[in-house]
């Protein structure tokens, strides 16, 4: 996931101490480790066929590429506050109960950031098309049009939010 500039990342609490987790343990268990296997390799003498060396610093370019990857998502992350959420209007945090007027089919989700997003537990992610139509609603019993090559109308029929 590509981030630009200093957009806002929204992370529940828990994908957050996830990350941070990680970020540390890169930085402090990881990153010495891949040193210490460089500095063992190069010990070895000749760099040119050193398989050791290449798969050292592979791993040392993959470790640096997750660290600055990692200190971006965590400088520009918001936690999810849904206690302080409109409870009208659904927003990232809520999980709305809707109908999709043109299968007939009730659907529940939770509205997350796309870091969050898991289809299969029904989170989705606040950038796909249905969560924006959901958040643009007014609030229960608005329709909006859900923005696809098929557009189709879906009816908020509750929000809510964790306590």
């Amino acid at each position: 996931m590509a981030l630009l500039g200093n957009e806002k990342i929204y992370l529940s609490e828990e994908t957050y101490n996830k990350y941070k987790n990680e970020y540390t343990e890169l930085v402090t268990v990881e990153r010495p480790a891949v040193q210490a296997s460089l500095k063992e390799a190069r010990a070895q003498g000749d760099l040119s066929e050193n398989a050791e060396y290449d798969a050292a610093r592979d791993r040392q370019s993959e470790v640096e590429r997750r660290i600055l990857e990692l200190e971006r998502i965590l400088e520009n992350a918001e936690i999810i506050d849904t206690k302080s959420a409109v409870q009208n209007k659904a927003g990232i945090g809520a999980t709305v109960r809707y109908l999709n007027m043109k299968t007939n089919k009730e659907l529940v989700v939770t509205i997350m950031g796309p870091h969050d997003s898991n289809p299969i537990e029904n989170k989705i992610s606040n950038e796909s098309p249905v969560a924006q139509a959901i958040m643009e609603a007014n609030g229960i019993g608005d329709v909006v049009e859900v923005e696809v090559p098929q557009k189709y109308n879906i009816k908020v029929l509750d929000i809510s939010y964790a306590k």
